[in-house]
């Protein structure tokens, strides 16, 4: 009786388990979703606002960006070379520096 039921729980759970790993991919699938002005129309290119990056390097104002989220406040860039872009301005304990890649997206390299 005991084996039984130990092989009954065993096929219940993973009974339960192939069902469970199945039912979040099928719920996916049919889901399409829009939010816009238009019904069937999609929404307006905003022609009015520049870029903020640039795809060949890093932008200042980018970088500038970047190190205000990681805390600097009073961010100015100081110099741009091929390789890098130094922005400096005040962290928590005084002065600081960081330094991003000159690439698509601005990749912190140090502080």
């Amino acid at each position: 009786m005991k084996q039984m039921l130990a092989k009954l729980g065993v096929t219940l759970a993973v009974a339960v388990t192939a069902l469970s790993g199945t039912a979040d991919f099928a719920a996916a699938q049919g889901v399409d979703i829009y939010v816009g002005p238009g019904r069937h129309r999609p929404p307006p290119p905003d022609y009015d606002r520049p870029p903020r990056f640039d795809r060949r390097g890093c932008d200042p104002r980018q970088a500038i960006d970047v190190a205000r989220s990681y805390g600097l406040r009073r961010a100015r860039v100081v110099d741009v070379t091929p390789r890098r872009v130094i922005v400096d301005g005040f962290g928590r304990r005084g002065p600081d520096t960081m330094m991003f890649a000159n690439v698509r997206g601005c990749p912190l390299l140090g502080r």
